[in-house]
């Protein structure tokens, strides 16, 4: 069909384009010269805008008419129909976007990125303020443009978790709270907490490096398709065909945040490899949604990285690197790397406390967008937050309302994928279980691989084909059950915490 081989050449000189955007922005937060970010700026923003406008050109327009009609649409191939749906889903909300207010959003999100970094740097909130203002005011603009039914927070979900609405978040986090604030309680005062002496001390970057790389071998990581490289926020970003690169952050005196830092993004890393080599530049060669991707990077970096049977595999290997752990026995590690403790960053909470984190963002990011809250008050109002999710006090900003880049790049309305990954990890993890003979088995004898074949032929493979929910029911049986997260942290956490 003429016009579908049209369509599919438009869509790939978009994806041309979005590579090389995808790349410049990885050089931005890697290995850019401090004096370049300005042009860098104006170079990102005239090629997003490029990518843009033939995003919503008359010409997509003129294609999708054409096949999104009822006979044609029906005749196409699953891969086609789907390429077809989710493209003319975003082409209709993008759309109404002027490209020249696209480009603008462009240019002053890769400022207020750079200055994010030196902001947080000098833990100095007023030096990003007015760019976070920014970056709230477009959110607000956006909320308007592509509308919304009852709340202009669903309209910036949509970007990231299709058919997710605020009230179905409140929905879900009320009842979670409750239930791991009680569960916290309980093991905090009759638990036996674990012994972490040993996890700081002096940890040589270039050794956290080489058992960074180890793990995400183990994990079949493919580094003839990507890379590890240090940023000031980890990440993962997919270039383009067969280029898929991930980042960590090295802290000399602490073993453990690099580590699973590394292992976290390597999830994010093997869904994107694991992706259907057919899906390139056809609109779906990315995951279902931010929830269904982080669900992978957490299922990585905890039901496999933080699990007894990965470590009676792979102590032996962290020994060789450190041999200052020859004298730790292996079950007092695991239950180190399983302590449960309040605290102040995000990517460095354990298990249970994790989702909190995310709870008051999404109140704070909610607020902002509802006009509720000022961008002035955030930093009261996230040591607020702080103390009653959690019951600690950032000392700087730094370590508080300036902690996560997200709101820098505009991502608002990103946070709640987070915790929905959790519980979605926990869902798929089970069913992994269910349907892989000995899964723990395979995995105290280092064979990861198993796993992640079947990842890859249950998520991964498809991409962008279905929604998230429909990709949870094909893998798992079942649409989204918190159940299967509360029964595992009560389950593991009871144990570690030998209650």
């Amino acid at each position: 069909m003429e016009t579908l081989e049209k369509y599919k050449n438009l869509l790939k000189e978009i994806g041309k384009l979005e590579s090389a955007t995808s790349l410049l922005a990885w050089d931005e937060r890697t290995y850019i010269p401090e004096s370049a970010h300005e042009a860098r700026s104006q170079v990102l923003g005239k090629l997003s805008k490029m990518a843009f406008e033939l995003s919503v050109s008359d010409e997509m327009g003129e294609y999708l008419e054409e096949l999104t009609k009822e006979d044609v649409f029906q005749s196409l191939s699953e891969k086609d129909r789907a390429s077809v749906y989710w493209v003319n889903h975003d082409y209709k909300r993008f759309k109404a976007i002027p490209p020249d207010l696209f480009e603008q959003y462009t240019i002053d999100r890769s400022k207020s990125e750079f200055v994010w970094e030196k902001a947080k740097a000098e833990s100095n909130f007023e030096m990003f303020r007015p760019h976070l203002e920014k970056m709230v005011d477009y959110a607000k603009k956006f909320a308007d443009i592509f509308g919304y039914e009852e709340n202009p927070y669903d309209a910036l979900l949509e970007d990231y978790e299709p058919g997710m609405t605020a009230r179905e978040l409140k929905e879900i986090i009320e009842p979670l709270r409750k239930e791991l604030v009680s569960f916290l309680r309980r093991l905090l005062d009759e638990g036996e907490a674990p012994d972490t002496s040993f996890l700081t001390g002096n940890f040589p970057k270039e050794k956290q490096r080489e058992l960074s790389i180890r793990a995400l071998k183990a994990m079949h990581y493919d580094f003839k398709a990507g890379r590890l490289d240090v940023s000031a926020h980890p990440f993962t970003t997919k270039i383009g065909p067969s280029d898929v690169r991930i980042t960590t952050r090295y802290i000399e005196t602490e073993l453990l945040p690099a580590f699973f830092g590394s292992m976290h993004e390597g999830g994010h890393g093997l869904y994107d490899q694991g992706i259907d080599k057919d899906l390139t530049w056809t609109g779906l060669d990315t995951g279902a949604s931010m929830g269904i991707h982080e669900s992978q990077s957490r299922l990585w970096e905890n039901y496999v990285g933080r699990s007894r049977a990965f470590w009676q595999f792979f102590y032996p290997q962290l020994q060789e690197v450190f041999p200052e752990f020859e004298s730790v026995p292996v079950e007092d590690f695991y239950r180190a790397v399983n302590k449960v403790e309040p605290s102040l960053i995000r990517v460095e909470a354990d298990e249970l406390t994790y989702n909190f984190h995310i709870m008051l963002r999404f109140e704070l990011e909610e607020g902002l967008v509802n006009g509720r809250i000022e961008v002035k008050d955030l930093p009261e109002l996230w040591d607020d937050a702080m103390n009653r999710y959690l019951g600690v006090t950032p000392p700087d900003d730094a370590h508080g309302v300036l902690q996560d880049v997200h709101w820098s790049g505009g991502m608002i309305g990103y946070f709640p994928s987070y915790m929905l990954g959790n519980l979605y990890a926990a869902q798929i993890f089970a069913a992994a279980r269910r349907e892989i003979p000995d899964l723990e088995g395979k995995i105290a004898s280092g064979d990861l691989l198993t796993l992640r074949e079947w990842l890859r032929e249950k998520i991964h493979r498809f991409g962008r084909m279905y929604a998230p929910k429909e990709i949870l029911e094909k893998a798992t049986g079942e649409g989204p059950n918190p159940e299967y997260f509360l029964k595992y942290v009560r389950e593991k956490f009871s144990d570690v915490y030998r209650l």
